[in-house]
């Protein structure tokens, strides 16, 4: 059946909405749009004359459509080559959807979409849904076809693995940046101790690279490992250059609501170190080197005003 103006205009005021939701569950801003799209797709085959709760419809395919992409995606990222993280999505991307509170910001934050990557596909479709998006147990349970109870328990059984896997403690946002100042002058240093003073004991350093970029397959672990590795990474070379085309320039950003440094060469966006930053220090560097992963931050970098570099690596 066609889709009349007034249902194309009703699915598209839906879309930024969706979109938020398919991000946070998916990890992937590509596969999100993809949900999306499939998601119009079954609208534009419906009877939507009939549907009552248009928003509701919605979400309830599009959580369909993304938990069948996520039982895929296990499939596929058993054979990933090397680490897999989440695409990064930098400051002002309106698929980072609503960050009005505490829990919304944090369900979008870049160690919160990695430790999502643990929890089962209705783990992840529950949380998101009732951590982010404010959804009622009884909606979650009609969305995913389970009792409300279960929604519930559920519900509390991803929360506490989220709540286990992450950073405790939190600092302010110019704390935060006074900190990835200092991290920058740390690792430029040429000198392993100031980076280690900077991290938590048990820090770590994460890379992805999908086997079309240098990346090692296993992380970084403890303070000192870190540090040799950080002060490594920014040690400049030939070979460096050779291998990403030019010298990066370095940017303080933030990325998925927290501090991040991107490297950029020619207004393409090499990498995207995304910092977990705690009262006791760095806690964590992800760091997003895969080209497949970064075409929508390039996109997004060229059309925002980001300053002076702080720094031209390698």
């Amino acid at each position: 059946m066609a889709l009349t103006l007034n249902d194309v205009e009703r699915f598209e005021a839906s879309r930024p909405r969706l979109e938020a939701i398919a991000y946070r569950l998916l990890g992937s801003a590509s596969e999100a749009e993809d949900a999306v799209q499939e998601t119009y797709l079954r609208w534009q085959a419906a009877d939507v004359g009939r549907v009552e709760v248009p928003e509701a419809w919605l979400t309830k395919v599009l959580t369909n459509v993304c938990l069948n992409q996520l039982t895929s995606a296990r499939v596929r990222r058993e054979t990933y080559v090397g680490q897999w993280l989440p695409e990064p999505l930098l400051a002002g991307d309106p698929m980072l959807g609503p960050a009005d509170t505490a829990e919304q910001r944090e369900s979008v934050s870049y160690a919160v979409l990695a430790l999502l990557e643990r929890l089962s596909p209705n783990e992840r479709a529950v949380y998101v849904l009732r951590e982010a998006f404010d959804y009622a147990h009884r909606e979650i349970a009609g969305i995913l076809g389970i009792t409300e109870a279960a929604s519930q328990q559920i519900f509390h059984r991803a929360k506490k693995h989220v709540a286990d896997g992450k950073a405790r403690s939190e600092i302010d946002e110019a704390a935060a940046r006074r900190i990835v100042d200092e991290f920058l002058a740390a690792a430029t240093s040429g000198r392993t101790e100031p980076l280690v003073r900077l991290l938590t004991q048990d820090a770590v350093a994460i890379g992805d690279g999908g086997g079309k970029v240098p990346a090692r397959t296993k992380a970084f672990e403890g303070a000192l490992a870190v540090a040799k590795f950080m002060r490594g990474l920014f040690k400049p070379s030939k070979a460096k250059r050779a291998l990403v085309g030019g010298s990066p320039e370095v940017y303080a950003t933030t990325a998925n609501g927290g501090p991040a440094l991107v490297a950029v060469i020619d207004g393409r966006v090499i990498g995207v170190i995304c910092l977990e930053i705690t009262a006791d220090g760095i806690a964590a560097f992800r760091n997003q080197a895969n080209p497949d992963k970064l075409e929508r931050a390039t996109e997004r970098w060229a059309a925002a005003d980001h300053g002076e570099p702080l720094l031209i690596a390698f």
